[in-house]
């Protein structure tokens, strides 16, 4: 058997193969304009058909990622004002540009919105003209075979006794069997398959669509905010309430879920011994909630990262410390504050500190009003030899480490502080009678005595336990993580399958002999084409075996009947391959 074919690309040949593989890809052809002729309109096209483009999406995109570094590294307003004000007393110089630049509450300044709006538009403007080109693809039907089937990359022919219907009926089957798009096309039988690859790359474009919508609802409509809330003390979802609270520019006090919950009781243990000696083992809070005004009280256990969801909110817990029993009473005895006071720990041995405050209520040794203030260091275990920090976060051997004040505390002053730090600036440390400052180590059950009759304070021997929990409202996060998910199958899909045609041509031949061609065309060039071709081939030819070439002699196609084969295409048995 022999097959000759030509070795030019004639002109006709390579409009066939331009004409076969038009269409494969939705992406929209750019045309150069003509520069001299362009007006306002042609221009204005010119414009969107860039904006449109692949090309500037991905440089947006890559805007966007870069722009958003910025905001990672430098403080918001919008999430820690005390910090940013911080940074402009330490940074003098940079503050005013950072200012002019919007670094300091870039996810709404004008650069980063107009990059996102951007993003969008261009986002938008190339997923509808493809969707639509790609709609027109899936109701008709794949193109004719080219005159010139020769042409195409993967190519093979053979010639068969079998009639030129019988050929076409039974690779139409095996087409649809391969789950193919095929019809019969004249002397052909045309087929395509691989439309998975563009519905991935239309998926993964909608769902990044999606992701920005997700994050701009997000961004505008958040909540977030901290409380730090003692055993036996309860919290209400209210804006009072929080201790520090941020939420989205959209947002409003209506958008709160109406909820109350008390801490009933924290448990944390830890490792005992080996090399993860104090790693928390279990970190739960056992509360009560209930939701709305007359809601029924429930159980529930928040545990670090089991929240607590109710509504659209939810409650996580993020820290835990130990508060303990003050009690502190004036020169004739009168208690001016009995409560547990939250400290807030230093290290992962919950070493903590903080600030004992008494605003009223308190008279000195010689009956004036004044307010006290204690510095307080707590160590759950606390070893001799070293007063500064805990060597275990159990309550193993408790000490509070006292330091006592009197005078002003600044609270009057109209200027906000923390609960947690001592403003020492307008007030007097008590002194013993060597004129030192008074301090002193207490454990549970202890009194220090304040000099001069000036009071007492007591260390009780309870200790309760804190745990700060974070209510979280986060609207469009479910939106974010199917478009984060429909994102990445979509991208698999557009770089893992790839579009592909075929075409089947029997004719008969001159000498009677029907002669069957097969080509196949891909989207881009891969090994795989060839390889299904060739398999394709193989059963085809099963089903119509080749016949001898009236050129050969009988004999040796007897004794070899199999021709010499490209091993790229690999086609069927006797089948002959370019």
């Amino acid at each position: 058997m022999s097959n000759t074919t030509d070795k030019a690309a004639p002109a006709a040949g390579e409009e066939d193969l331009d004409a076969a593989g038009s269409q494969l890809s939705t992406a929209p052809t750019e045309e150069a304009p003509g520069l001299p002729s362009l007006g306002v309109i042609g221009w204005a096209r010119w414009f969107w058909r860039q904006l449109t483009s692949m090309r500037v999406a991905l440089l947006l995109l890559l805007l966007l990622s870069l722009g958003a570094i910025p905001g990672s590294l430098i403080p918001q307003t919008g999430i820690d004002e005390m910090k940013v004000a911080e940074f402009r007393k330490a940074h003098e110089t940079l503050a005013p540009i950072y200012d002019k630049l919007g670094l300091f509450n870039v996810y709404s300044s004008v650069w980063f919105s107009a990059i996102y709006i951007l993003l969008f538009v261009s986002l938008i403007g190339c997923i509808v003209p493809r969707t639509w080109q790609f709609v027109g693809q899936l109701r008709g039907r794949p193109p004719g075979a080219p005159k010139r089937l020769t042409r195409l990359p993967a190519y093979t022919t053979w010639r068969t006794e079998a009639e030129p219907e019988e050929v076409r009926a039974a690779a139409l089957a095996l087409l649809k069997k391969r789950r193919f798009r095929a019809h019969a096309s004249g002397d052909a039988v045309a087929a395509e398959k691989g439309y998975l690859r563009e519905v991935g790359n239309l998926a993964f474009h909608i769902a990044l669509i999606v992701m920005l919508i997700a994050f701009a609802w997000g961004q505008l409509f958040k909540s977030e905010g901290n409380k730090l809330i003692v055993e036996g003390d309860g919290f209400s979802n209210t804006l009072t309430q929080y201790d520090d609270f941020k939420s989205g520019s959209l947002f409003s006090q209506d958008d709160l879920d109406p909820f109350s919950f008390q801490v009933k009781n924290f448990v944390g243990t830890y490792e005992a011994s080996g090399p993860n000696r104090g790693t928390p083992r279990v970190y739960k809070a056992d509360v009560t909630y209930s939701v709305g005004a007359d809601g029924k009280e429930r159980k529930s256990t928040i545990k670090v990262n089991e929240p607590l969801e109710i509504g659209d909110s939810k409650v996580y817990l993020v820290s835990h410390g130990y508060a303990p029993v003050i009690t502190i009473r004036d020169g004739k005895g009168t208690v001016v504050y009995s409560d547990a006071a939250p400290l807030l720990p230093l290290d992962g041995n919950v070493t903590s500190t903080g600030a004992i405050k008494v605003m009223d209520g308190y008279r000195n040794a010689k009956g004036e009003r004044e307010q006290l203030g204690f510095q307080a260091f707590f160590l759950p275990t606390y070893v001799k030899g070293n007063e500064l920090a805990s060597q275990f976060p159990a309550l193993l051997n408790p000490v509070l480490n006292l330091e006592a004040y009197h005078g002003d505390l600044g609270v009057d002053a109209g200027i906000p502080q923390s609960v947690y730090q001592l403003d020492k600036k307008n007030l007097k440390g008590f002194k013993d009678a060597k004129g030192k400052q008074v301090r002193e180590n207490l454990k549970p059950g202890e009194t220090m005595k304040l000099p001069n009759g000036a009071g007492t304070i007591t260390f009780e021997k309870e200790i309760k336990e804190w745990a700060g929990f974070q209510v979280a409202r986060q609207p469009g996060s479910g939106w974010a993580l199917a478009g984060s998910l429909a994102a990445i199958f979509g991208l698999a899909a557009s770089l893992f399958i790839q579009r592909r045609r075929v075409w089947v041509r029997a004719t008969t031949g001159a000498d009677g002999v029907t002669v069957v061609e097969m080509a196949g065309l891909g989207r881009s060039e891969s090994a795989k084409v060839p390889e299904e071709l060739g398999d394709l081939a193989a059963i085809l030819y099963e089903q119509a075996p080749g016949a001898a070439d009236p050129d050969d002699d009988p004999a040796e196609s007897e004794a070899s009947p199999d021709p010499q084969v490209d091993p790229q295409v690999a086609p069927a048995e006797g089948a002959e391959t370019k």
